[in-house]
């Protein structure tokens, strides 16, 4: 074989995070896939001249990340963030696919407003990508006609968020649960109790009610109440059923730890809910307001260790860019939602070192797992003959202080401007190629529409 010519990429000396356990190793990618995983030294033959050599020196070596919680915001509010600058920002943190939610404008409630996003995002996304269908309370037939094996799944919005998509309809919400042969994603919060909440906040504080006031207007009760609703339906149709940002420890009796495979019923929770609390809003105010609503320390304590436990599923990013002028304003006048994608990797890994979620679960969770729960084809894992979606990161890295002009996404700001971290993407590979290395963005590379299995 001519030198360069089917040229392996050989990543050695690494630390491979996968399927468990965390042990020293070599990959090998050719072409899109990974063609060998191997544990100890590699073969002196795999480092001849004919090959693409990458000493890993120690560092972790992971499958890419699969964010399957995302607001990319394209089409129609693409001043906020679009598919080319925030799949930038997801590459640049590791994250090698995502799936896109559809409160965008026009909503993505048809077979036709799906399609347009796959040839959207096949134009200028650098990551994989996949796309929701959204429920609303009269397009029932829509979702019964879609092709799940393009499509991710359905999202409802059984409590107000960004987009006006609110399924409120009892009917309209039965026939999903009994009829949808896909799994059905679920924001779960009541918008009768909001409703009163909000009403009560105006009359004793006003239009500028702080923000520290957000979790009382999104409150526990109706995250509780809706999740237990969402729970119950699903139980009676025998739905698929996957309940989107956790928030509180109260939500957690509702589901069942062990392994996804065994689950009809699964959960996910973002870094936000794992990182920060309550007491946090005094020192990043409406930057960390998102719906639901960031509760109690008590609660991030649960939470966390329901990752641990495997009660909670997933770890998504609900990443959701606004531009700095529209985060201005109390609980009552700020949008909600933050951008998180491009440092949900290095803030997770963060986590790890201080103790708090295991590296193995991290790999768990945000790769392993979207990849089952989704039935997302040959990716998540690293495995010969699956698609060679890589992260290698340094996560003994010197600690570093996050700055805003570290930020990729459109938006310019992130939640995360002081936080001390101490672990940070070196390079990233989607479908074999490199798409990030050592700072430099290759944004000329381009994903591959993701492929589900039910």
């Amino acid at each position: 074989m001519g030198k360069g010519i089917n040229k392996k990429t050989v990543i050695y000396n690494a630390r491979l995070a996968n399927e468990g356990k965390v042990e020293a190793g070599y990959l090998v990618i050719e072409g899109e896939y990974i063609s060998e995983v191997g544990y100890g030294n590699v073969p002196e033959a795999l480092l001849g001249d004919d090959n693409c050599t990458v000493d890993a020196d120690g560092r972790l070596l992971m499958p890419g990340i699969i964010d399957e919680h995302v607001h990319f915001r394209d089409p129609g509010l693409t001043q906020k963030a679009d598919m080319m600058t925030e799949s930038r920002a997801a590459v640049a943190g590791g994250v090698t696919s995502f799936i896109d939610m559809p409160n965008t404008m026009p909503a993505t409630t048809t077979i036709e407003a799906v399609e347009g996003k796959m040839a959207r995002a096949a134009e200028v996304s650098c990551a994989n990508y996949g796309f929701f269908l959204g429920a609303t309370n009269s397009n029932v037939d829509e979702l019964l006609a879609a092709d799940y094996s393009k499509v991710a799944g359905v999202k409802v919005f059984l409590g107000s968020s960004t987009g006006n998509m609110l399924v409120d309809s009892k009917s309209t919400i039965s026939r999903i649960f009994a009829e949808v042969p896909a799994l059905i994603a679920v924001h779960a919060e009541d918008e009768s109790i909001i409703s009163a909440n909000k009403k009560m906040v105006v009359e004793k504080f006003g239009e500028d009610a702080p923000v520290e006031l957000h979790p009382l207007i999104r409150s526990r009760e109706a995250c509780v109440e809706a999740t237990k609703r969402a729970v119950e339906g699903a139980k009676k149709y025998n739905a698929r059923l996957h309940v989107l940002h956790i928030s509180t420890e109260d939500e957690l009796a509702l589901f069942s730890p062990g392994p996804v495979g065994d689950k009809k019923i699964t959960a996910e929770t973002c870094p936000q809910y794992l990182l920060f609390s309550n007491a946090q809003y005094a020192t990043h105010g409406s930057r960390i307001k998102c719906n639901p609503a960031i509760k109690m320390q008590e609660d991030r304590s649960a939470l966390r260790k329901a990752v641990a436990d495997s009660v909670i599923d997933v770890i998504a990013t609900d990443h959701a860019p606004h531009l700095p002028e529209e985060k201005t304003g109390g609980a009552l006048k700020a949008v909600s939602g933050m951008p998180m994608i491009q440092f949900s990797l290095p803030v997770m890994l963060s986590l790890a070192s201080e103790g708090v979620i295991p590296i193995e679960k991290v790999v768990e969770t945000m790769c392993h797992n979207p990849a089952r729960i989704y039935g997302i084809d040959r990716r998540g894992f690293l495995r010969p003959g699956y698609y060679a979606d890589i992260v290698l990161v340094d996560d003994q890295c010197e600690e570093y202080i996050v700055t805003s002009e570290m930020v990729l996404s459109k938006c310019g700001w992130t939640p995360l401007e002081g936080a001390t971290l101490s672990a940070k993407v070196d390079m990233t590979w989607v479908n074999g190629e490199i798409v990030w290395r050592y700072g430099v963005l290759f944004g000329s590379k381009r994903g591959k529409a993701l492929k589900f299995s039910r």
